[in-house]
């Protein structure tokens, strides 16, 4: 154990060495004040590192993660980062970010327990339970990754609702909401077109983004029916 630890010690002066070799002063510059223009609300999952994803040195996003990216009203912690990343640092785009092949959407949606996770993971179940007869209708294959959709439109839309947001667009701040998902099979981010800057706006948005997810799956569930490769 304290060997793998070392190594991981042996790792980090690497890479600090690199990273200042590549760009002198680096380090010192973070001393500053971060001011990201970007907020990333993802799943904890180890494959999906936000800043890697989209090419960003560290100061450049704010990221707060959760098991499969789960957005609630009851949930301080989260509440907490997107009032700081809004009021304090002035992110002007907070994304929602969910990934293919999730093992807590997988849990949710197979009733598979895990302890004391599968609490959390009923905020899943819920988006699951209110999307019922679309999954079932879908080929066995594809519900896993169709929930994963449907979820990140969910928290989406509860960052939209939330009072942190409402109150700065009321006061005129640009804060736009998105959702997107993650391939694991090809390292690509997909817009789930579900993009809101005013409060007008989030119900017809999502009720877009969710029709949009639902053609495209039962399109995939059909050509797979139909002997297609989906």
């Amino acid at each position: 154990m304290e060997k793998d630890l070392s190594e991981l010690f042996d790792r980090n002066r690497e890479w600090a060495a690199r990273t200042e070799a590549a760009r002198p002063g680096f380090f010192t510059s973070l001393l500053s004040n971060q001011t990201p223009h970007y907020m990333w609300i993802g799943c904890s999952d180890s494959r999906v590192p936000a800043n890697d994803l989209v090419d960003l040195l560290p100061g450049e996003l704010f990221v707060h993660r959760n098991v499969a990216n789960v957005v609630v009203h009851s949930d301080l912690n989260a509440l907490s980062v997107i009032q700081y990343a809004v009021d304090v640092l002035g992110v002007q785009h907070i994304i929602v970010v969910g990934h293919s092949k999730c093992g807590g959407v997988r849990a949710a949606m197979t009733n598979q327990r895990a302890g004391l996770v599968d609490n959390w993971l009923r905020h899943v179940q819920d988006v699951r339970d209110a999307n019922e007869d679309f999954l079932k209708g879908l080929h066995a294959s594809l519900q896993v990754d169709a929930l994963v959709e449907l979820n990140v439109l969910e928290g989406a839309r509860n960052v939209c609702r939330t009072t942190v947001v409402t109150d700065a667009w009321q006061r005129g701040q640009t804060v736009v909401v998105h959702g997107w998902v993650y391939g694991l099979n090809n390292g690509l981010l997909e817009d789930l077109r579900i993009t809101a800057d005013s409060a007008d706006e989030v119900s017809a948005v999502y009720q877009a983004a969710h029709a949009a997810v639902i053609s495209r799956w039962q399109a995939r569930s059909e050509a797979i029916r139909v002997g297609g490769q989906g």
